[in-house]
């Protein structure tokens, strides 16, 4: 394969698929893939086999999930475009507001839209003022948080041609934090709840994590669903992706200032933006943290930017210029949010299958790719 390359386990991918539709048939919820996550279409035909949908973040998102997907279209915006809206209504199958305001802003072309297609679904998301995150800049409930109409703003509310509600809260959490929130939303919105026909979960759940309590989870949507008698969506991202790639990139030079220093194909800045956002260590196979090893480097892209480094890694062998490197769990938030600032180029997409050792190149970029973001 050429580097630097996203390389995803097919195989990895279908056994999270597989414990997602356990989840589905044995709670009688349906799981979405969030798209904002995990855009690879060329999996469609496989995710669609175990999947109810997608659920997208806009236009373009809503696009890919109708067009390479299929299934349920489930979109939510912070605030839509009326131009933008008018699409999305064609092919999404729910629609989830942010805001009193614009819900009641585009009645006009709701209403048209539900008229050309009754089975077209209209939600509100819900920000239930109950933070579970860590880190702020992943939490939709921290103080002034754009995200979700404040749940104690409810009251009141006119929801006639409301049929559902949706709430996101977490971000890569078990279920605790999940039974946490819906104990708020249900003291606070239980009456509401009983007029509704459907209750997205949101994503965030890390369900195809080895400690995630599953029973739990069944069994909280089962109670939910029977109690309202209304259906149950949840919108993983991660819990699709997750452990089922690698980043391959190759060591371009090595120098040293005050401390050994590797310069990669690769960038944190272009390639793995999360790990400077969240952030968190991208761990290396065969390495270990630094002076763990008898080796230790700091590894670094080709940018410009003094900050473009991804951490402290140490090896048992000194690192060779041409040798390649391996970034573990680089499927998920990847590619969807790669750039091309300082003219790098993205990283090449690749697709392999651990049962049977088949790799195929998927996708290549090159210059036109930059240029033709750009005037």
């Amino acid at each position: 394969m050429p580097s630097p390359c996203f390389v995803v386990d097919k195989a990895a991918v279908e056994k999270n698929l597989k414990q997602l539709d356990y989840v589905q048939k044995q709670s009688g919820a349906k799981v979405l893939l969030a798209l904002k996550a995990f855009s690879m279409f060329h999996l469609a035909p496989l995710i669609s086999r175990y999947l109810t949908g997608t659920c997208a973040s806009g236009l373009y998102e809503a696009r890919l999930g109708y067009e390479e997907f299929g299934g349920e279209v489930h979109t939510f915006s912070a605030a839509y475009k009326e131009d933008e809206l008018a699409e999305i209504l064609k092919i999404s199958n729910h629609v989830v507001f942010n805001s009193f305001g614009q819900w009641q802003r585009f009645q006009p072309l709701l209403t048209q839209a539900k008229q050309e297609r009754p089975e077209l679904h209209y939600g509100l998301r819900v920000n239930p003022l109950h933070s579970e995150g860590a880190n702020p800049i992943y939490d939709p409930c921290s103080p002034g948080s754009r995200l979700g109409i404040p749940i104690d703003q409810f009251d009141g509310q006119d929801l006639t041609g409301i049929d559902g509600l949706h709430f996101h809260t977490l971000c890569e959490q078990n279920f605790a934090p999940l039974s946490n929130t819906l104990d708020v939303i249900e003291q606070k919105l239980g009456p509401v709840l009983h007029q509704m026909q459907w209750l997205n979960f949101g994503g965030g759940h890390h369900i195809t994590a080895e400690d995630y309590n599953v029973a739990g989870l069944i069994e909280r949507i089962r109670a939910t669903q029977d109690k309202y008698q209304l259906q149950v969506y949840l919108e993983p991202g991660e819990a699709i992706a997750i452990h089922t790639g690698v980043l391959v990139s190759e060591v371009l030079d090595l120098t040293h200032n005050a401390l050994d220093l590797a310069i990669l194909d690769t960038s944190a800045t272009c390639h793995m933006p999360d790990t400077l956002e969240m952030p968190y260590r991208a761990e290396i196979f065969g390495s270990g943290h630094a002076q763990e090893k008898a080796h230790t480097y700091r590894l670094g892209g080709q940018t410009c930017l003094a900050g473009d480094v991804m951490g402290y890694y140490s090896f048992d062998e000194p690192l060779s210029i041409g040798q390649r490197l391996m970034f573990d769990d680089m499927s998920h938030y990847t590619m969807v949010k790669t750039s091309t600032f300082n003219g790098i180029g993205l990283p090449a997409i690749a697709l392999w299958d651990s049962h049977t050792d088949e790799l195929t190149l998927v996708k290549t970029f090159g210059y036109a790719d930059f240029r033709n973001r750009l005037s």
